[in-house]
C-alpha cells in the first residue's frame, strides 16, 4: 500500500537494494543512513500510481544521493486485482492459504495464533507508529515471518520481537489476503453488497447483524477480534493519523471480495472493480468499525430472521 489512500486498481510492490558508494577516508554525519533510507521509503511511498501504466512489467530504478552516499533502488506496480489474489496453500500443515476453520481446529483455538500474536505485537510497540497498516513493510521481513509461522518454528516470538513493527503488521495483512477466500465469505459476498446499499437505518442494521450471524464461528470470531483491535488502533489516530476510514480502506479488500468466478461474470475491467466493488467493501468494513461493540455471544442468542430481499 501506498502513504496516500490506495489509488484505483493499484498497489506498491518495491524491492530496494541500497548501494553504499562511499569516498575513502570521508566523514558523514550521524544517523546518515537512517536518514537515507527514510527518503528512499519516503520516494517509494509517494509515488504517484498512473492508472494507465501500472500493470507494466517492467522495473523503474532510481537513485537518491545524500551525504556522499548513494542509494539505487528499483520498484514496479501491480494491479489491486493481482496483489489480492488467493493462493491457496499446497501443505496443509502451515497456516498461510489455509482454510481458517482448518487452523483453528488444529490449533484447538478460537482465532488463528498468527492472528493473536501479529495483534499483540502493534498493540505493544506499533499502535503508535505513523501510517501503522498503510505503510508497507520490507517484503523479505514479511516473507520470513510467514516461512516461521508456516513452520511453526519455537523462535516466533523472539522473531516477533525483533521485526520491524510494519512487517508484522505486513504479515498480518498478507495471512488474510492469501486465505482461500475473505474471511467474510464468497458466499456472503452478494448480500453485503446488498447490505451496505440499503438506505432505512434499521433495516441495515438488521441485515449487517444477520450476515454476521450467517458466518462460519471461526471466521466471525476472528472478525470481531480484529474489528476490535482497529477500533483500538484508531483511537490514537491524533498520533498514527489512521483513521477508521484509512482502517476501512486497508482492510475492506481483503477482508471482502467476489469470488474470481463472480469477477468474471459481472465485471469485464479493471476500472469496473474499483467503481464497483472497492468503495462497498471498504463501506462494509467501516460500518461495522463505526457499529457499537458486537457480542459473539449476543449475535449468536439473536436469531431473529431477516431477508435482505426487503
Amino acid at each position: 500500500m501506498t502513504d496516500v489512500l490506495p489509488q484505483p486498481d493499484c498497489s506498491l510492490k518495491a524491492v530496494c537494494e541500497p548501494l553504499a558508494l562511499e569516498e575513502p577516508g570521508s566523514k558523514r554525519p550521524p544517523n546518515t543512513g537512517a536518514r537515507l533510507w527514510g527518503r528512499v521509503r519516503s520516494k517509494l511511498l509517494r509515488q504517484k500510481l498512473d492508472p494507465q501504466t501500472v500493470e507494466t512489467k517492467n522495473w523503474h530504478t532510481d537513485v537518491i544521493e545524500m551525504n556522499g552516499i548513494k542509494v539505487e533502488f528499483s520498484m514496479k506496480f501491480t494491479s489491486r486485482d493481482m496483489s489480492l489474489k488467493r493462493t491457496p496453500s499446497k501443505k496443509q500443515t502451515g497456516v498461510f492459504g489455509v482454510k481458517i476453520s482448518v487452523v483453528t481446529k488444529r490449533e484447538r483455538s478460537k482465532v488463528p495464533y498468527i492472528v493473536r500474536q501479529c495483534v499483540e505485537e502493534v498493540e505493544k510497540r506499533g499502535i503508535e507508529e505513523v501510517g501503522i497498516y498503510r505503510i508497507s513493510g520490507v517484503a523479505t521481513d514479511i516473507q520470513a515471518l510467514k516461512a516461521v509461522f508456516d513452520a511453526n518454528n519455537k523462535d516466533i516470538l523472539l522473531m516477533l520481537s525483533d521485526m520491524d513493527i510494519n512487517a508484522i503488521a505486513g504479515t498480518l495483512k498478507l495471512y488474510f489476503r492469501e486465505l482461500p477466500e475473505p474471511l467474510l465469505t464468497d458466499r456472503l459476498y452478494p448480500a453485503f453488497m446488498e447490505g451496505i446499499a440499503l438506505s432505512d437505518p434499521a433495516a441495515k442494521e438488521n441485515c449487517m447483524m444477520h450476515l454476521l450471524r450467517s458466518l462460519p464461528d471461526p471466521n466471525l470470531i476472528t472478525f470481531l477480534f480484529l474489528l476490535e483491535h482497529l477500533k483500538r488502533v484508531a483511537e490514537k489516530e491524533p498520533i498514527n493519523k489512521m483513521s477508521l476510514h484509512n482502517l476501512a480502506t486497508v482492510f475492506g479488500p481483503t477482508l471482502l471480495r467476489p469470488s474470481e468466478v463472480e469477477s468474471k461474470a459481472h465485471l469485464t475491467s479493471a476500472a469496473d472493480i474499483w467503481s464497483h466493488d472497492v468503495m462497498a467493501q471498504v463501506q462494509v468494513l467501516l460500518y461495522y468499525l463505526q457499529h457499537p461493540p458486537i457480542s459473539f455471544a449476543e449475535l449468536k442468542r439473536n436469531t431473529l430472521y431477516f431477508s435482505t430481499d426487503v
